[in-house]
């Protein structure tokens, strides 16, 4: 039994065994190597890359975005910097470290620059989708970062690079970012920028993960002091990271339950006939639930056996409002003529 699950688990390790497909190692380190400086015809494209992601974001064209991703060389220092590490190469690290603050810089103040001239200034749900990142962005970075250092360096490239481009999306944090600054919305700035380096960290921390699976050979002259401290500088850095980023994710999570049991019991519990609920809304810091309808009324006797069932939705504490008869018709009218004045 023993041997029949070893020989199990050599086949399992078979399958997934990137080691035989991998790269030479020299001609890897020196094509990531090459890809972490900004000047020239780099940086043009990176300037070019930041105007088309921002038209992009402006206009609300998600193939524009994509295009833009697809075209920009920000991967490069941030793939160099978990190289370095990885392979304890400090003057790569500093090379990596500039490069990227460089770019970070003249990306910034590029969609700053385009924000500021453009005559559309409203913020479109492209742009806003940017401004909140969650845990949800970190395991993107991550698996993205992995993909990526993967495909690098191994023989079959594929279509990997583009797809991790696209998928981690360095270049539209950079812009709202630089749209915040454009039009004074700080925490448009904040909430963008920490998504960009949410993606930096964990991008560079896959791969740091995956050129040591791959077994890279280290440089041997490294003080052993220094590198332990670069070592507890990451691990500091990448648990402050995730702190806001899991806090933002519980809340979504809460909001998203929440939403999914008014949504229950409206459903479950209002359902009458000759009744229409027309619309629902809830407000978590009042603790009220408020549900508008048409048709035949709902009686009082009605409404409070049903709100006794709140709990039953884990909706204790909220406060049912049911809005109908000449309430719902004067909510009604007002909302058509707020429509027809827009």
């Amino acid at each position: 039994m023993g041997q029949q699950e070893k020989s199990l688990w050599q086949i399992v390790k078979g399958y997934f065994n990137a080691l035989p497909d991998k790269e030479d190692e020299a001609e890897t380190v020196r094509q990531i190597s090459a890809g972490i400086t900004f000047h020239g015809a780099n940086l043009w494209v990176l300037v070019f890359a930041i105007f088309i992601a921002s038209l992009g974001l402006n206009i609300n064209s998600t193939a524009v975005i994509i295009g833009a991703m697809l075209i920009s060389p920000l991967m490069g220092p941030i793939i160099g910097m978990g190289l370095a590490i990885g392979i304890n190469d400090f003057e790569l690290l500093k090379r990596s470290i500039k490069n990227y603050l460089v770019a970070t810089v003249i990306s910034v103040l590029t969609a700053a620059i385009y924000f500021t001239i453009t005559p559309l200034n409203e913020a479109q749900s492209e742009l806003l989708a940017r401004t909140s990142p969650s845990l949800y962005d970190v395991l993107i970075a991550l698996f993205g970062g992995a993909a990526g250092i993967l495909a690098l360096c191994t023989k079959g490239k594929g279509n990997v690079i583009p797809g991790v481009a696209i998928a981690t999306a360095l270049m539209p944090p950079l812009c709202t970012a630089g749209y915040g600054l454009a039009v004074g919305k700080m925490s448009f700035f904040f909430g963008a920028f920490y998504l960009f380096f949410i993606n930096t960290v964990f991008i560079a921390l896959s791969t740091f993960v995956g050129v040591r699976m791959l077994r890279f050979k280290h440089k041997e002259f490294i003080d052993a002091r220094r590198l332990l401290a670069v070592r507890r500088y990451i691990v500091a850095i990448v648990i402050l990271t995730m702190i806001p980023a899991t806090y933002m994710t519980v809340q979504i999570i809460r909001r998203s339950v929440l939403s999914n049991n008014v949504n229950k019991f409206v459903k479950n519990e209002i359902s009458f006939k000759g009744t229409q609920i027309i619309s629902q809304s809830h407000d978590n810091e009042k603790k009220t639930l408020d549900v508008v309808a048409v048709g035949r009324p709902i009686d009082r006797a009605t409404i409070i056996k049903v709100a006794a069932q709140l709990s039953r939705y884990h909706l204790e504490g909220y406060r049912l409002n049911v809005i109908q008869g000449y309430q719902s018709d004067s909510l009604l009218m007002q909302n058509k003529e707020l429509a027809t004045t827009v």
